[in-house]
Parts: C-alpha cells; sequence; structure tokens
C-alpha cells in the first residue's frame, strides 16, 4: 500500500458507521482532505448501503454505481487509495453454492471500480455457528482469489475483547481466533478495535497479545471519533486523539479511523492523528487541538468550539438544558459561511438521529 510520508505504517479512514450517511460531494471532497494530511487510503463502507450488507448478492443501482467510479477517480487522482468494504450478512447461515457463486458474482461487480483495497466485513452478525471462523476463512480466500484489489482486509465477528459482542451476536465458539492464526492467509490482514468496541487507547501488551492470538499484527478498526451509538450519537467528538496514538507505528498493520456522521466536523479529531504518528513523544494532544481548530475553522470559531468543547463532547445532546442549547444555536448562527458550524446547528436541531440498528456500545 502507499504509505505516509514519514510513517510505515498506513493510516486511512473508513466510512463505517450507522445513522446519516456522507453526501458524495462530501466524499470528494474527502480526497484532498486526507491527502493534505498524510492519509492513505479512504475505504467505503457505510452501514446504511444496503448493496453492501443485507442486499449484498444485488448490485447498486446505476446511478449510485457511476457515483462510485467517478469517486474512486478523485481518489486515484489525489492518490489517496479507495477501497470497499463488503460485508456479506450472514452468508454463512446458508453456506451453499449459490450463496457462494452470488459471492463471486458480487466481487467481480466490485472489480468495475478497480479497488485498491477490499475488506470483508462480518461485524454486527450473529457468531454463535459451530465452526464460524473456518466458514469465515474459507469465505475470505475466496473473496481474494476473485478480487482484483492489492490489499484484503478482514473483520471478524468478534473483533474485540468486549464482552458486549457475545451479549449481542451470541457465544463465540471455541478457538475462534486460534483458528484464523493458523489457517487464514497471512497476506490477509484482520481488523481489531482494541479492548472495547469503542477503545480510548491501545496498550502496547494488549496488541502484543492480540497479534499472538490472530497470528499477525492487528489492522485497528478506530471508533474514535465515530458517534453513531446511542450514547455518543448526542456528542461532537472534537478532540485530538490521545497522546497513546503516538507510540502505535510498529505494532499494528494498518490504522483506519472510523469518523463521525458529521464530515466537517471529523477533520479536526482526524487532522490530529498524522501529528501524533509524526511527532511521536513530543505530541501533545490538546496543542493539535488548538492548533487545527484554527487552521480549519479560523481564529472566531476555534475560541468558540474550545470554550464549549464540554458541552459538545462531554454533556452532549441529552443533558444540554433548552436554554443551553438555544444559547448555543445563536452563538453558531453568526458563523453563516462555515460549513463546521452549520454541521454544529444540525446537531443542535436533531438532524442526526440515532440509528438502532447500532447495537455495540
Amino acid at each position: 500500500m502507499h504509505t505516509n510520508e514519514n510513517c510505515t505504517t498506513p493510516f486511512g479512514i473508513i466510512e463505517g458507521f450507522f445513522g446519516r450517511s456522507w453526501g458524495w460531494e462530501d466524499r470528494k471532497k474527502y480526497a484532498q482532505f486526507l491527502a493534505l494530511n498524510g492519509y492513505s487510503f479512504y475505504i467505503y463502507a457505510p452501514k446504511g448501503d444496503k448493496n453492501l450488507r443485507k442486499d449484498w448478492q444485488i448490485d447498486w443501482p446505476v446511478d449510485v454505481k457511476k457515483s462510485l467510479v467517478d469517486l474512486r477517480q478523485v481518489y486515484h487522482t489525489a492518490n489517496v487509495q479507495f477501497g470497499i468494504g463488503l460485508s456479506p450478512h450472514e452468508i454463512y447461515l446458508d453456506n451453499s453454492c449459490n450463496q457462494r457463486t452470488q459471492l463471486d458474482q458480487r466481487i467481480k461487480q466490485i472489480n468495475q471500480l478497480e479497488p485498491d483495497i477490499l475488506c470483508i466485513l462480518f461485524d454486527d452478525m450473529r457468531g454463535d455457528i459451530p465452526g464460524l471462523a473456518q466458514i469465515q476463512i474459507d469465505i475470505a480466500h475466496q473473496a481474494a482469489a476473485t478480487s482484483n484489489a492489492k490489499k484484503i482486509i478482514f473483520c471478524p465477528t468478534y473483533y474485540s475483547f468486549d464482552p458486549v459482542l457475545e451479549r449481542v451476536f451470541g457465544a463465540m465458539p471455541e478457538q475462534y481466533w486460534q483458528t484464523f492464526a493458523q489457517q487464514l492467509d497471512k497476506s490477509i490482514d484482520m481488523f481489531w478495535t482494541g479492548e472495547k468496541v469503542c477503545s480510548t487507547n491501545y496498550p502496547a501488551e494488549h496488541l502484543a497479545q492480540v497479534a499472538e492470538l490472530i497470528g499477525r499484527k492487528p489492522f485497528l478498526w478506530d471508533n474514535y471519533p465515530v458517534n453513531d451509538g446511542a450514547v455518543k450519537s448526542n456528542l461532537l467528538q472534537l478532540r485530538a486523539f490521545e497522546q497513546g496514538h503516538s507510540q502505535l507505528a510498529d505494532k499494528i498493520a494498518g490504522h483506519a479511523v472510523n469518523p463521525m456522521n458529521q464530515p466537517w466536523l471529523s477533520q479536526i479529531p482526524l487532522a490530529s492523528l498524522p501529528l501524533a504518528y509524526r511527532e511521536k513523544e513530543n505530541y501533545l494532544a490538546d496543542a493539535a487541538f488548538t492548533s487545527i481548530c484554527n487552521n480549519l475553522c479560523g481564529n472566531e470559531l476555534a475560541e468558540q468550539l474550545q470554550r464549549d468543547i464540554h458541552q459538545l463532547q462531554d454533556l452532549g445532546l441529552k443533558k444540554l438544558t433548552q436554554h443551553e442549547r438555544q444559547a448555543l444555536q445563536t452563538t453558531y448562527k453568526q458563523f453563516t459561511n462555515s460549513p463546521y458550524a452549520q454541521e454544529i446547528i444540525a446537531w443542535l436541531n436533531d438532524e442526526y438521529q440515532f440509528d438502532p440498528a447500532c447495537l455495540t456500545e
């Protein structure tokens, strides 16, 4: 994979959240943002795209397919790798020849987009099935053999030690992760979210334990700043990535960040990750947040965001009084030309509703 100038670990974003999706123009604008900030890939995998999930066997409508072709071209022009995340929903419940034929056909349709990365994602699916790991390995190997992508990344059903996964998706089969270590082709990376589904840090000893368990360095699926869960949909997660992210480079295979439903506001925390990788032990999260806000939003709005960060990120919508909410609306309406302020106003107006399909917060 194309890697970042100052870091051998590829980092990028995966649009992999529930709820309100980004628009096509937002996705296109991100190509330049990612290129300018040293990100090396973008993966299209919105939970709202049913042709990647529940209706995975069916190709996109003509207009969506054209939008994806155009999007891929924009990313290639920006020298940012373009990926697709396919979730063949519970294909393993009917592990028949017909399903496998449909998988081949669907991947050949995805091949028309010439993706650099193909992700096979089994998150958010039932998992209490005997022999699940081997079935998923067979599917991943089949997908890799059919795909024209240069990189394959696999997401298991159990992608963290977080007990919420077994509560929601059933008991994990015995020897699940160990089977991947033994049987999954070493060229295929595996997503991992850390000790929790939404982890705030990734201790070195934890990453070493996971690498031993799955037989390869984990490819981080970082669920910060994503805000699609029952609790976090009430928050705008704007602060910079924590200092511990500056020490990850040699411990992981790659780093995919899942952003917020708000594409412009997501740029604020996203711009800090390359700084963490580059500055290492000299990285200071608070200073990064201040600097990035000034660079992206202008001084006046940046100062306002810093004043309001506790209300926006710590308290959130449900804990704001009606008076506080109205005061914030009045404040941000002053910044009429700022897309960052417009997203805050939309959030205050309840335009980013929680999607109950998100089960794992």
